[in-house]
């Protein structure tokens, strides 16, 4: 097996995704990875924020798919257009995640949507994460030939407040999009991120301050919850 040559961290974010990465071998500082998507029905840009957003479009509309994502648009063209016809919009997908009340496994959204309506596709919260990471995937490969995503050390970030079935269900969405994942609970990246930056003279400091003690709190506020 050949070895990892990258780290990368993926938050997929109730209102965004971001993937970063640094090299396994190396002391470069982590990057932000560009993520292509659609702006307008014609045009890509690679942004650092992925919109977790995906949108069905309407009979007759057309944009360009280079990444597979068909039946739905992913990213800021499908955020902005879901903004103008939310009926055909799938919004903070992670969220449902951590539903119990519902079934997370099923075709369930977009949410409300009426039954009439035929021509729209339904997706369940797992698929619709899927869905994102896949765009993720397919934009990482597309960019890094020589070092498939699926073949690097992959971290996906969950809040602290996802209970067992969520994290396994945000687990099966990273298994359906093809890449085998360990999780990290968002405030914990957070600190490590911190210890990071403030290397050993200002963990030192910190500890110097509390007499050997340091009590720290992390506050997430996130798009779908706050984890503190």
């Amino acid at each position: 097996m050949p070895r990892k040559r990258l780290a990368v961290g993926i938050d997929l974010g109730t209102t965004h995704t971001v993937v970063a990465w640094a090299d396994l071998q190396g002391h470069a500082p982590p990057q932000i990875f560009p993520i292509p998507q659609l702006v307008t029905p014609t045009e890509i840009e690679a942004r650092p924020l992925l919109p977790s957003a995906l949108y069905a479009p309407l009979p007759g509309e057309v944009s360009a798919d280079p990444w597979g994502d068909a039946p739905w648009v992913v990213g800021e063209l499908g955020r902005r257009r879901g903004g103008e016809v939310p009926g055909r919009l799938v919004a903070s997908s992670k969220s449902w995640l951590c539903h119990a009340g519902v079934d997370r496994s099923a075709a369930i959204l977009p949410w409300g949507a009426p039954e009439e309506a035929s021509d729209l596709p339904r997706i369940s919260p797992v698929d619709a994460g899927a869905r994102i990471l896949s765009h993720v995937a397919a934009s990482w490969d597309a960019a890094h030939p020589d070092a498939p995503l699926a073949a690097q050390e992959l971290v996906l970030t969950v809040p602290a407040s996802f209970d067992e079935v969520a994290r396994e269900l945000t687990v099966e969405a990273a298994r359906r999009a093809g890449l085998p994942v360990r999780l990290l609970e968002e405030p914990q990246a957070a600190f490590y991120d911190y210890l990071t930056a403030a290397g050993a003279e200002g963990l030192g400091a910190l500890l110097e301050q509390g007499a050997g003690d340091a009590l720290v709190l992390v506050c997430d506020v996130g798009g779908g919850t706050t984890d503190l």
